[in-house]
């Protein structure tokens, strides 16, 4: 469709592909929630229904949309979408009607292994470390995706370890 907005995966992965642990965060990265905050203010967000019940309320600054199967689901503020389809779809007219630059998916690992094929961009935060998890981020290929900027960080005071922000951005065709 002409003037799609750009879908984006917003992702924190230990080096072992984890993303989370029992439907939670299994580190304390307070510089990456600033970063993911900063990536997704005043844009769409699509999150499944568990990360959704998470994080326990809509993102403030954000339009949250809810990916469940759940056809009872509600919660106030939120807009609720049955199919990853339907997500991306009110992700773009919501963007639209936002002035924003790109549809964010941010979670968990189901939404986000459904959403790979559509991403044009993957913004990682590379934790270095290899926790016990039972939620993983697929496998970035790099014949699809190209890394286009990484910034290092060292463990500091308001985080448990050290992390990489990588971003990636699907490769065109020749």
């Amino acid at each position: 469709m002409a003037g799609r907005l750009p879908v984006a995966l917003v992702v924190a992965v230990a080096e072992n592909g984890v993303i989370g642990r029992d439907n939670g965060l299994i580190w304390r990265l307070k510089t990456d929630l600033r970063h993911f905050r900063a990536l997704t203010l005043g844009r769409p967000v699509v999150m499944g229904r568990k990360t959704f019940d998470s994080i326990g309320k809509p993102l403030p600054g954000r339009e949250t949309i809810v990916l469940t199967r759940d056809a009872g689901f509600a919660a106030p503020g939120v807009t609720v979408a049955r199919s990853l389809d339907e997500a991306l779809a009110l992700g773009q007219k919501i963007g639209e009607r936002l002035g924003a630059d790109s549809v964010t998916v941010a979670g968990g690992a189901q939404v986000y292994a459904q959403a790979m094929p559509f991403a044009d961009r993957l913004n990682v935060t590379l934790v270095h470390a290899s926790p016990e998890g039972d939620a993983l981020f697929p496998k970035v290929d790099p014949a699809v995706f190209s890394v286009v900027r990484r910034e290092d960080h060292p463990a500091g005071p308001d985080d448990e370890h050290a992390f990489s922000f990588v971003d990636y951005e699907r490769r065109r065709a020749a």
